[in-house]
């Protein structure tokens, strides 16, 4: 008799691809990644002193806590959200999670029934899409642009929809999506009874003139916004999964059974670090931020070039991300799967990047991430990935 299986419905679960990449830079350990989003910074001293007497201190984290979080943490994330981006929480709870990525899990877990949709603009962020269909959801993928039309999400709206996700700043885009689409966007799910589901993990980077704005800033809209948040980029805490989101009252009875079932309660030592990581001062992570715009210029400049067919598809005014593709709207890589090219840059050029196709758009496109290297690697990983398009430019064909 066989051994017994996983679900069959798991087969129908976009197959993540950072474990993939991961794989094929383990098996060149000579390629450098532009590949995974983190920075090259770590939490400041106040964080890990944080953590540090949380552990030391006897009894004071050794037992089960609320299920969303000590007190005086939710306090401080409330302080946060309030100060810093001006959210309306009337009518909203705030919870502590394990990174923004359970957020968004357990957001999806809530809302979905069997066949429900969640509306995801192109380039959507996989996690999102893998959190949906594992919550039995429908995840519509609707081209609405970088700089979102709220009219193309709009005319995307069906009887099953249960909400519209927006990322801004973008991942993998870098687009900081301007207040008034926003904010139209928040009001066409306010009008059609729809959740406004906002990830805001890179609020911190915007490095152009349109500043990060939070839909859930509107009045009113804490009855129907979902906003998610992390440390775990602006404070170099990717590994510490602390993050924590902002939701309508009306779906904490439903986030509770969840957030039980996985986590009982968040981690009470990192809810410490959580805390401390709330009150560094705003000028410290602006001034980590900074550090990053010497290699979104060299970033800019280089594929800014004429000597490839591709270009960048957005400006990259936010997060850490450069989404590049083909120049030629008529233009594919000719008969490939849609790894190819993210495999081949690998293999054969020694530079990690993370394929279009899982974001849902071109197998011709692709994301570089510029958080983590040093400046003299990632101007050699430039060097390594300009030479590879070079070559691969004879594998373009146009329709």
């Amino acid at each position: 008799m066989e051994p017994p299986a996983a679900a069959a419905r798991l087969g129908r679960v976009l197959d993540p691809v950072i474990p993939r990449l991961g794989h094929l830079l383990a098996a060149h350990p000579e390629a450098l990644s532009l590949g995974q989003g983190m920075v090259s910074w770590g939490p400041p001293a106040g964080v890990r002193t944080a953590l540090t007497e949380a552990c030391l201190q006897p009894g004071a984290c050794d037992r089960y806590g609320p299920m969303a979080g000590d007190p005086e943490v939710l306090e401080g994330l409330r302080a946060l959200l309030r100060g810093r981006h001006g959210l309306d929480l009337d009518g909203s709870g705030v919870l502590a999670t394990a990174g923004s990525n359970m957020a968004f899990n357990a957001i999806a877990q809530v809302i979905c029934d069997p066949g429900d949709e969640v509306i995801l603009p192109k380039p959507y962020y996989f996690n999102h899409v893998m959190a949906v269909q594992l919550a039995g959801g429908q995840p519509r993928a609707i081209d609405a642009g970088l700089i979102l039309d709220p009219e193309r999400l709009a005319a995307a709206i069906t009887p099953r929809t249960r909400a519209i996700v927006t990322i801004s700043p973008g991942n993998p885009s870098g687009a900081v999506q301007p207040a008034a689409r926003l904010e139209a966007i928040n009001r066409l799910c306010a009008a059609h009874g729809l959740f406004h589901i906002h990830d805001e993990a890179y609020a911190a980077f915007c490095h152009g003139a349109t500043p990060h704005w939070s839909p859930g800033s509107l009045a009113g809209s804490g009855r129907h916004t979902v906003t998610l948040g992390s440390f775990s980029k602006s404070h170099g805490l990717a590994g510490w999964r602390l993050g924590y989101l902002a939701a309508p009252e009306q779906l904490l009875p439903a986030l509770a059974k969840v957030q039980d079932t996985i986590l009982i309660c968040p981690s009470r030592p990192l809810q410490r670090a959580a805390l401390a990581a709330a009150q560094v001062p705003q000028a410290w992570v602006a001034q980590q931020v900074q550090t990053l715009e010497p290699k979104r210029r060299h970033l800019r400049e280089l594929i800014g070039r004429a000597d490839t067919p591709w270009q960048l598809l957005c400006d990259c005014d936010g997060a850490f991300y450069g989404l590049i593709g083909l120049r030629d709207p008529s233009a594919r890589l000719a008969g490939e799967d849609p790894d190819w090219l993210m495999t081949t840059l690998v293999q054969s050029f020694g530079v990690g990047v993370v394929s279009g196709a899982s974001f849902g758009i071109a197998s011709s496109s692709f994301r570089v991430s510029y958080g983590i290297l040093t400046m003299r690697e990632f101007t050699e990983a430039m060097e390594r990935l300009m030479g590879g398009l070079r070559v691969l430019s004879d594998h373009v064909t146009r329709d």
